[in-house]
């Protein structure tokens, strides 16, 4: 990090768990070590704690805080800062209760109240003082003011949005949120990227393949497909691809999304009506399908193929990291990333089959994005539709509040415009 003119070396490092259980010793008697090897005033220790709120008796209570912290100095670690965090306001005179008993400067104790959004973090740890209490214990002083003009634009973008977009995540691990959370951050990047509001709702796949979908997704205005593993629930992945592209509406599909779009096409329209994925005539053990997604016989490293024996159908055998992509000039992809070689991050074992390419592409649906050989399918899009692109890779990994990923922000405009048209 810089400071004023100088260069620092600095090392973050996060212990989780609970102060007292036994799998957490042997960390924090590292870092005890560690710290009695490094110069005094170049190590400091930061305590997050839970001060709990008594309904009942309308209190918030600082013992728990307490014997933490008791617990941290019997290995011999004396934080310099506690965080604490808090669904209530924390009295002055709480504070000081807690910087008398656990043996910190009242400066470092740090109120950390829930927030509406992560993102307004850095401005209220900055607010509350966490940033100089580090810098006092630091011994840096003086400092210049940092500059938070960024996360001031971020918040203003959420906080005065200019309209709201609905976007259906269309899944089969909905049942718990944070399986998607990367994905749901990403959308939340496009929609400060265009100053909307994203209302991401999930829907569980499964529902389509005992009801019809238009109910359920036709007050939408785009539809996002993820990754998953497995065949429990892809047939009604299929049906909302289906319907994102007979009904017009903007359409993502990312890794296993971008297999079922290209199935969809090819069972719907190439009349390809046994189209499938070699993935689920191996989970049955028997063959169904015509393998329009197959499993590669050969791997891929770096971008080269290479040989892989029948014994390596699992484990590390995932395309898994960043590869190169060739987009087609003039395609809609293209346009959305400015640039017609990206690299993107992939976890995957089985990937489209380029033979059937022209076919698809004769149909209308355009292999917009190869790898550098030309093996591998990398991104399909239909040409006669407003937006829908599937890509065989996790774009939402590389999405930051500071950057969104252009095809998220690109895909949340195109929902913009559905929602104006409605």
């Amino acid at each position: 990090i810089r400071i004023g003119d100088d260069e620092v070396d600095f090392m973050l490092c996060e212990i989780g768990g609970t102060v007292g259980d036994i799998e957490g010793l042997p960390f924090f008697e590292a870092i005890r070590q560690f710290a009695q090897e490094r110069p005094r005033g170049q190590c400091i220790f930061m305590h997050l704690t839970l001060l709990p709120y008594l309904a009942a008796s309308g209190e918030l209570k600082t013992k728990p805080t307490q014997h933490s912290v008791k617990e941290l100095r019997s290995i011999g670690l004396q934080p310099d800062v506690l965080v604490c965090r808090s669904e209530h306001p924390i009295p002055e005179k709480e504070r000081a209760k807690i910087a008398l008993f656990c043996n910190v400067r009242p400066e470092a104790v740090i109120p950390a109240y829930d927030l509406k959004s992560i993102y307004e973090a850095p401005l209220a740890y900055h607010r509350a003082g966490l940033d100089q209490a580090v810098l006092d214990a630091f011994g840096i002083s003086p400092a210049p003011r940092p500059n938070l003009d960024r996360w001031e634009d971020v918040m203003d973008r959420l906080t005065h949005a200019e309209g709201e977009v609905r976007v259906a995540i269309v899944g089969k691990y909905t049942q718990l949120e944070d399986a998607y959370k990367s994905i749901a951050e990403a959308l939340t990047h496009g929609g400060m990227a265009n100053r909307t509001r994203v209302r991401a709702e999930w829907i569980d796949s499964e529902i389509f393949e005992r009801e019809d979908p238009a109910p359920y997704l036709e007050n939408f205005h785009a539809i996002l497909v993820p990754g998953g593993f497995g065949e429990r629930g892809t047939e009604g992945k299929i049906k909302a691809a289906q319907f994102a592209r007979e009904k017009q509406i903007p359409y993502l599909g990312i890794c296993l999304g971008m297999q079922m779009a290209v199935i969809e096409a090819a069972r719907n329209v190439a009349g390809m009506a046994k189209a499938g994925s070699e993935e689920f005539d191996h989970e049955k053990g028997e063959k169904r399908f015509e393998p329009v997604v197959y499993h590669l016989k050969e791997w891929v490293q770096g971008n080269h193929m290479v040989s892989r024996s029948a014994a390596d159908d699992k484990g590390g055998t995932m395309r898994l990291g960043a590869y190169t992509a060739q987009l087609k000039a003039g395609s809609k992809v293209a346009g959305v990333y400015g640039a017609t070689e990206i690299e993107e991050r992939h976890r995957h074992r089985y990937e489209v089959d380029v033979k059937y390419r022209d076919r698809l592409e004769g149909c209308g649906l355009a292999f917009s994005g190869m790898s550098p050989d030309g093996r591998l399918p990398e991104i399909v899009e239909w040409q006669d539709h407003p937006w829908f692109i599937g890509v065989q890779f996790h774009p939402e990994l590389k999405s930051k509040p500071f950057a969104p990923h252009p095809l998220f922000a690109d895909f949340v405009r195109a929902a913009k415009e559905v929602e104006r048209l409605v």
